[in-house]
């Protein structure tokens, strides 16, 4: 049978190779047997100060790129989450089976709230919720996460257990799918930490739009070390980045790339690099020219979507209602 799959990305910063390796290639394979639902999570996005027009435009381009990338509004629901009412009104009903401590230990809000000092706010401390609200609305089989996000499924699970054992079996308890291929993309500059899509040094990411002069000069300034030899060892975090990379986007294999450059340095790679991205993305950012200059297709693609996405959570929520003596 095949399973329900729902993920979703907040429309802020940038989609970078480390997402598109990562996440939606990985999307793209599910796609093809499963029932996936894949959202623009603007309201996640909201616990931190957005610029209202730069958002909106940020959400159709994300869509755009979802697109552009191959996700297929025929195959897939392709919809933006604050359309979908009943993501908040199922989220408040799990918060009042929540505990608070549940929220308090989740090391992202620990995080996030250092980063984001004057505005530690409560839909910060509730993303989990609403995040659980996202999944179980659609009965989700299985959810795409990195390693950092474990800890919001755990309570999603925890979520959906507690429910159906209190009002009887009502939610699906998700199970977590976590890539082995392209999962752990790191930064640029600093490849001790993941490559991240708002991070403030453009030089740390590139992403799936930039021009090839930047993505040239983006890998020509990576970060490496002082052996030049180009050989994966994960005491040499610079130099394995960048051959996960090139595995990524070529398919060869990790001892492919080595015999292939155990003749030439860095400099030499971090070209081959470069231009193995650059032949990935050109096809990529050519179609997203073309959505981007059909507004009336884009907007189409999310009124279905948001159609498709409505019609599953307005019969949970109906369910969920009814299990809770709602009226």
């Amino acid at each position: 049978m095949k399973k329900r799959i729902y993920s979703g990305t907040q429309p802020t910063g940038i989609i970078t190779i480390g997402n598109y390796l990562g996440a939606i290639k990985n999307w793209l394979l599910l796609q093809k047997d499963n029932d996936c639902i894949f959202s623009i999570v603007d309201l996640h996005a909201l616990t931190i100060k957005q610029n209202p027009e730069e958002f909106k435009d940020k959400s159709l381009s994300f869509l755009a790129q979802y697109i552009a990338c191959g996700l297929s509004p025929e195959k897939s629901i392709l919809y933006v989450q604050s359309h979908v009412l009943e993501h908040t009104a199922l989220c408040w009903l799990l918060n009042c089976m929540t505990y608070i401590g549940e929220c308090n230990r989740m090391t992202q809000f620990k995080d996030k709230s250092k980063k984001h000092e004057d505005n530690i706010n409560m839909g910060l401390m509730d993303y989990p919720v609403l995040m659980a609200a996202d999944i179980l609305l659609y009965k989700t089989d299985l959810v795409p996460i990195g390693i950092d996000q474990k800890q919001h499924l755990e309570l999603a699970r925890n979520l959906a257990e507690r429910f159906n054992a209190r009002y009887g079996d009502t939610f699906t308890v998700p199970d977590g799918f976590i890539p082995t291929v392209g999962a752990k993309i790191k930064s640029l500059q600093n490849p001790e930490s993941k490559m991240s899509k708002s991070d403030s040094n453009e030089n740390a990411s590139v992403g799936i739009l930039d021009t090839p002069d930047m993505i040239l000069k983006k890998f020509k300034r990576a970060v490496t070390d002082s052996e030049n030899k180009v050989c994966y060892d994960e005491n040499r975090p610079g130099i394995s980045n960048l051959i996960n990379i090139y595995c990524g986007f070529t398919g060869c294999s990790r001892e492919d790339v080595e015999k292939q450059f155990s003749d030439g340095g860095y400099g030499k790679f971090k070209l081959a690099v470069a231009d193995a991205v650059i032949s990935v993305l050109e096809p990529i950012q050519k179609e997203y020219a073309k959505i981007m200059n059909d507004k009336k297709y884009l907007l189409n693609v999310i009124k279905e979507g948001d159609e498709k996405a409505r019609n599953i959570a307005s019969k949970t929520l109906r369910e969920v209602y009814d299990k809770m003596g709602i009226v």
